[in-house]
């Protein structure tokens, strides 16, 4: 995390559990959690994700404006980039990306 903080130039990406204190833009990835509501161009999505990999029962809100895929839905993976402030993680506007499942499931050999 810090080579890539300091020496990679680039946004960090963390899971929900591993948010904490952290300062400053990062990328959020985890996965969607049902429930989802509002309007991504009006007042504001928000959903909740969680560890991607189910280690932790930790998740954040997550307030987001802009474009969001058809593809968006509860148990897909997402990224997003924003802060946290007061608990919530403010997402920057059009920084969504919903992960194509089939992209990241292993191939079967015939």
């Amino acid at each position: 995390l810090l080579y890539t903080s300091i020496a990679g130039g680039g946004t960090p990406s963390l899971s929900p559990s591993e948010l904490g204190a952290q300062k400053g833009v990062v990328s959020l990835a985890g996965r969607v959690q049902p429930g989802y509501k509002g309007d991504a161009y009006g007042g504001g999505f928000r959903f909740r994700v969680r560890d991607i990999k189910g280690g932790s029962t930790k998740t954040v809100t997550v307030v987001y404006t802009g474009s969001v895929s058809d593809q968006f839905r509860a148990g897909r993976e997402v990224s997003v980039k924003g802060e946290l402030r007061n608990g919530t993680f403010v997402a920057v506007k059009d920084s969504l990306v919903t992960k194509c499942p089939s992209k990241y499931t292993a191939k079967k050999d015939t």
